[in-house]
C-alpha cells in the first residue's frame, strides 16, 4: 500500500506500476527466483517470477495485478495502518494483500522441490484494459492458474463476463417553436429505454447459471441536445451488458460494441478445480458477479480457478484486508502446488 500505484487510465496523473513492479521485482530476485518483465506499453511493466522445477511437472501460475483504484476520500490512502489484525489501505483489499501471498508463497515454494515450475505473475492494468495479463499470456504459458483476487477464502470457479454498447438516435434540428419542422432524438431513445428494461426483465427471469444467476442489461450513460429551446438532434446512450455462459450480450439491434469482456467458468470436476479445493479444506464454491483475469487465462487454455484472502472496501474510501487470511492463502497456494506441481 506504501508504494502508490493507481491507474493512470483511471486517475490522470496516476503513478503506474512502475515503482511497485521494481520493488517487486527486485524482492523476487532476492527470494532466488528467475525474474523477466513485461512491458507492452511504456511505463506500464508487469513482473514475471519463476521458480524452476526439477523437471517432468505440471506448471502452476499465481496471478495478481499490481495496479489499484484510485484514492477517492481515503483518508492516507498510502500510508498502511495494522489494526485489530487488519491492514489498512488503498489497495489492501484489492488487491495488494494476494500479492503479498503468492510473493511470500513463490520464496517458501523452493522448500517443497517441485517437479513443475511455480510461476508469479504481478501483473499491469488489470482494473482498466488487462494488459499486463494479456501480455504475459503472449509469453508465459502454463498447466494451471490461480487469480488470486479477494474471495474471502472461498473457491471461485466462475464469472460474469460483460459488453458495453453504444446506441445512437437521430432528430432535425429546430427552433423550440418549430414543432413542424423538428423531430426529437431525446423522445425517440424512449423506445430504445424501453427495450433495455424489457430485456433486463426477461434476463432477470430468464435461466439462472447455478453459480452466478441471471444476466442483466442497464443504462449507464445517456447525452442529448444542445440547449432549451432547440429540438435535439441526436442522442447518445451507453449500456452495460453482464453476462453470464452462453450469452453473448448483443442483443440490442444496431448497437456499437465499444468494448466486451466474456464470462468465464470451470468445471467443479476438473482437475485443477478439485486439487484447489483440497488444498484449501474444501471451502464454499462460488461465483462472483465481476469480471476478472480469470477469464483471459481460461481463454487461453489454462484451467484457471480463484482463491483469495478476506477483507472489505474494494474501490470504497475505507479498505481493509484479514492478515491471517493472508497467511492462509499462502499455505492454501503451496499446498496446490505440491498437489498440481508433483
Amino acid at each position: 500500500m506504501a508504494i502508490e500505484s493507481v491507474n493512470p487510465d483511471l486517475v490522470a496523473g496516476g503513478p503506474g506500476e512502475v515503482a511497485i513492479a521494481g520493488f517487486v521485482a527486485a524482492w523476487l530476485r532476492d527470494a532466488g527466483l528467475e525474474v523477466s518483465m513485461v512491458e507492452p506499453v511504456p511505463g506500464r511493466p508487469s513482473v514475471v517470477g519463476m521458480v524452476r522445477g526439477s523437471g517432468g511437472g505440471q506448471s502452476l501460475m499465481l496471478n495478481a495485478h499490481m495496479d489499484t483504484v484510485g484514492a477517492g476520500g481515503m483518508e492516507s490512502p498510502f500510508t498502511p495502518r495494522v489494526e485489530d489484525g487488519r491492514v489498512y489501505g488503498r489497495g489492501a483489499y484489492d488487491m495488494k494483500g494476494s500479492l503479498a501471498a503468492i510473493m511470500l508463497a513463490a520464496r517458501r515454494a523452493g522448500d517443497l522441490k517441485l517437479k513443475g515450475d511455480l510461476i508469479v505473475t504481478a501483473v499491469a492494468d488489470e482494473e482498466v484494459a488487462s494488459l499486463g495479463t494479456s501480455a504475459v499470456l503472449e509469453r508465459f504459458r502454463a498447466d494451471a492458474a490461480i487469480v488470486t483476487e479477494p474471495t474471502e477464502l472461498r473457491l471461485c470457479l466462475a464469472h460474469k463476463g460483460f459488453v458495453w454498447l453504444e446506441v445512437a438516435t437521430t432528430g432535425v434540428a429546430a427552433h423550440g417553436s418549430r414543432a413542424d419542422l423538428g423531430v426529437d432524438a431525446i423522445a425517440n431513445m424512449g423506445t430504445v429505454l424501453s427495450g433495455v428494461r424489457d430485456l433486463d426483465q426477461r434476463l432477470r427471469s430468464g435461466p439462472r447459471h447455478p453459480l452466478l444467476g441471471t444476466g442483466s442489461i442497464h443504462a449507464s450513460l445517456i447525452e442529448g441536445g444542445q440547449e432549451m429551446s432547440t429540438y435535439p438532434a441526436r442522442c447518445v446512450v451507453k449500456l452495460e451488458r453482464r453476462t453470464i455462459p452462453g450469452e453473448d450480450g448483443r442483443e440490442i439491434e444496431g448497437a456499437k460494441v465499444l468494448l466486451e469482456r466474456p464470462p468465464s467458468e470451470l468445471r467443479p470436476d476438473h482437475p485443477v478445480s478439485v486439487a484447489v479445493a483440497e488444498a484449501a479444506g474444501h471451502p464454499d464454491v462460488i461465483g462472483a458477479a465481476y469480471w476478472m483475469d480469470m477469464a483471459l487465462t481460461n481463454a487461453a487454455g489454462i484451467p484457471t480457478v480463484a482463491f483469495g484472502p478476506a477483507g472489505e472496501g474494494a474501490h470504497a474510501d475505507v479498505e481493509w484486508v484479514n492478515v491471517a487470511s493472508v497467511e492462509r492463502c499462502v499455505a492454501v497456494y503451496l499446498r496446490a502446488a505440491e498437489l498440481l506441481c508433483s
